[in-house]
This record gives structure tokens, sequence and C-alpha cells, in this order.
């Protein structure tokens, strides 16, 4: 059953990766890289300090910035625990993916990317649904994050549909954690 999976994910694998085209790789290139998504993070701290103020915003910061590390090291325990190889660095796939030069190395299973901007946008919207009208757009974030990572071959569908899935607990739990802490921290209601 699971080798099984493991084909259908291969195999779905090559079929999106050879959906892409030369004239969209720069593209692909800049949306999977963090620092491209900057003026989003920079956007998400104007509103925490903006709507909670100085002393309730940089608790609200540093907790995003635990929810971050948690998520990261998480995710590095998952993958060194299954050490799937990552496709771009699997021998047996070189002649049906598109190459780049891009090809980080390390484990495949599940996609950071995926599961610490799913767990980062789960944890903003859940702060922010109630204050700011059109904040479920953030969800676009980790949707083409998580999507560039197929078309570069460096994750299968299956490492980036379990990074959403892990991404969306974990954002769903430090989202529960931080306002029971932010109401008994602060004695008021987020």
């Amino acid at each position: 059953m699971i080798d099984k999976i493991l084909q259908l994910d291969r195999e779905l694998l090559i079929f999106l990766n050879s959906l892409g085209s030369e004239s969209f790789d720069s593209f692909w290139l800049t949306i999977t890289n963090q620092f491209t998504w900057t003026p989003l993070f920079l956007l998400v701290l104007f509103f925490v300090f903006k709507e909670f103020g100085l002393k309730k915003g940089i608790f609200t910061f540093l907790f995003i910035v635990v929810l971050v590390a948690f998520s990261d090291q998480f995710t590095n325990l998952i993958k060194n625990t299954t050490e799937r190889l990552r496709p771009c660095n699997t021998e047996s796939l070189q002649g049906y993916l598109r190459q780049f030069t891009y090809k980080p190395r390390g484990f495949s299973f599940w996609s950071g990317h995926a599961s610490l901007s799913t767990a980062f946008s789960v944890f903003v919207f859940l702060l922010f649904k109630n204050r700011i009208k059109y904040i479920k757009w953030i969800f676009i974030f980790p949707l083409v994050f998580g999507l560039s990572r197929i078309y570069l071959g460096v994750h299968y569908p299956l490492d980036v549909t379990c990074g959403y899935i892990a991404g969306i607990i974990v954002g769903f739990i430090f989202y529960k954690f931080y306002r029971k802490l932010f109401m008994a921290i602060f004695k008021s209601t987020i």
C-alpha cells in the first residue's frame, strides 16, 4: 500500500514538474526564496504593533518567533527521521525532472516551506480574522510557496501536502496556546 502511494506520488511529481516552462522558471525560483516574502512579514509585523500596541505587540512578535523556530525544528526532526531523498537528488528521477541549478540538500519529507508558511499563515489568520477584513488572502503565501517546491522538483506532492497539514495543526495549536497565555498575562481577551 505504501509503495503504491509513493509510486503515485513520484508519477504526480513527474507530471506536474513537466508542465513547467523556461519562461516561468525565474518566477518560481523567486517565489521559493524566503526573502521574497519580506514585505509580507513586515506588513504582518506592522499590523501586530498597530493592533496590539508596544507591550502586547512585542509579546505577539516573540510568540511568532517561537512558532517559526518550533515549526522549523519539528520539520527537521521529521525529515531526519524519515530520510526521504529529495526528488532533485534522486538518481532514478534525473531523466524525468526538469533540471535546475537550485538543488537543496537534506531530506524531503515533509516540506519545511509548506509547513512553516502554513503554520505562520494559520496563526496570523486566527490572530487577525476579526480585525482585518482581507486577512484570508494570507493563504496565498503558503499555497504558492509550497507549489514552488514541486515546480522546482525539490519536493514530492505528498511532502508539500503533509507539510500543509502539519502547518495547519501547528498554527492552530500555537494560536490556542497564545490566547491562553495572552489572557493570563494581560488579563484581557485578544
